[in-house]
């Protein structure tokens, strides 16, 4: 694939990761999957109440259909005590792909998140048996600020939102050597700590990355809250292993966008910053954006960004370690510079939702449906 080309015909693409969320906001950014080159998506269970029931999940399939019938939505429930090996069992029977664990509190709507993974082994057993996907969102809480200046005195190291993915990863391998065919996911990976963690497991492991996270450094969202995400964008040099990881790594990583939308009150004009990068319509000229600076600053090499790369980490990957099939015949073009990000997503008939997306006001690549 020629980096300097405008234009890339691609499969349809598949994003791992995505929160659709419920009610009006659904209403809103659902209809951007398509707009965005993406024909299959793997639904986040955190709303409010999270998605702990078979029934639950199902029906919330339904409304999400009911907006955008032309999308496959693949599902998820949320790791919460009421998960027991006989509702794995009823969920893979639904055709339910996986469960999603967040550790308590680090993030949006995970108030009923994990404390502790021996807990549910009982679960990670009858998962593994039935063959289904465990989503790790990869980082453990901060420690409460009152408590740092102890914890230093104890020889132990602090958590905070830079170190938290890192303090996870033990977590992984355990669990990983716990189960070695249970099929996990190290969500939206940031740092190249997180990535060689993944890379040391067996295939039954893989990582997402996400769009914004090949572009963001720790600078940007310290300026801006609408760049603010968990986990948060880290160095340089974390960014740039994420781009050679997109190019080198054979399948071990794909998309998985986290595309989180916030109602933008909640992103600048509230007390705390809601954590959600909001990247759904323009995910795949985010990441061909991101591929072509790493490619000018000298991070990967122009001959290492082949269409097998590109249309693998898009979809094909996914796809694959997901088992689901290609929807034949659905293909995309993309053309550089052919689309101007709105400043502001909003649209009549959803009350007053607003969303802003990543890197309002600027250019990146079309979609156009074949």
């Amino acid at each position: 694939m020629d980096m300097r080309s405008d234009e890339i015909e691609l499969p349809a693409a598949f994003d791992a990761h995505v929160h659709l969320r419920d009610g009006e906001m659904s209403q809103l950014v659902t209809p951007t999957i398509r707009q965005g080159g993406v024909n299959q998506v793997y639904v986040m269970p955190n709303l409010i109440p999270p998605v702990t029931t078979v029934q639950q999940c199902l029906e919330y399939r339904g409304r999400l259909k009911a907006i955008e019938p032309d999308v496959d939505y693949l599902m998820s429930l949320y790791l919460h005590e009421s998960i027991t090996p006989e509702v794995v069992c009823e969920a893979k029977k639904a055709g339910i792909m996986g469960v999603k664990s967040y550790p308590a509190g680090v993030t949006t709507n995970s108030s009923s998140g994990v404390i502790d993974y021996e807990t549910f082994y009982p679960v990670f057993a009858e998962m593994e048996k039935q063959n289904m996907v465990l989503n790790l969102h990869g980082e453990v809480p901060s420690t409460p600020s009152h408590a740092h200046s102890s914890t230093t005195a104890n020889n132990t190291s602090a958590i905070t939102i830079l170190n938290a993915e890192p303090a996870f990863l033990p977590t992984l391998k355990a669990l990983h050597e716990k189960f070695p065919q249970l099929r996990i996911i190290l969500e939206h990976c940031s740092t190249a700590a997180a990535l060689a963690a993944v890379r040391a497991c067996g295939s039954s492991v893989a990582g997402t990355i996400t769009a914004h996270h090949l572009s963001l450094i720790i600078d940007d969202w310290a300026g801006d809250p609408f760049c603010f995400c968990k986990p948060v964008a880290k160095t340089p040099e974390d960014r740039d292993a994420l781009l050679r990881a997109v190019v080198s790594s054979e399948g071990k990583f794909f998309l998985g966008t986290d595309s989180a939308p916030h109602d933008r009150v909640k992103k600048r004009g509230e007390d705390k910053v809601a954590a959600g990068v909001f990247t759904q319509p323009y995910a795949l000229g985010y990441v061909l954006d991101a591929l072509s600076k790493g490619v000018e600053r000298g991070v990967v090499k122009e001959e290492e960004v082949t269409m097998e790369v590109v249309e693998g980490f898009l979809g094909g990957w996914g796809r694959r370690f997901y088992g689901v099939e290609e929807k034949k015949g659905e293909r995309i073009v993309l053309k550089r510079g052919k689309e101007k990000i709105v400043e502001v997503l909003k649209r009549d008939g959803v009350g007053g939702a607003e969303v802003v997306p990543f890197r309002r006001g600027e250019e990146t690549w079309s979609v156009t449906w074949k």
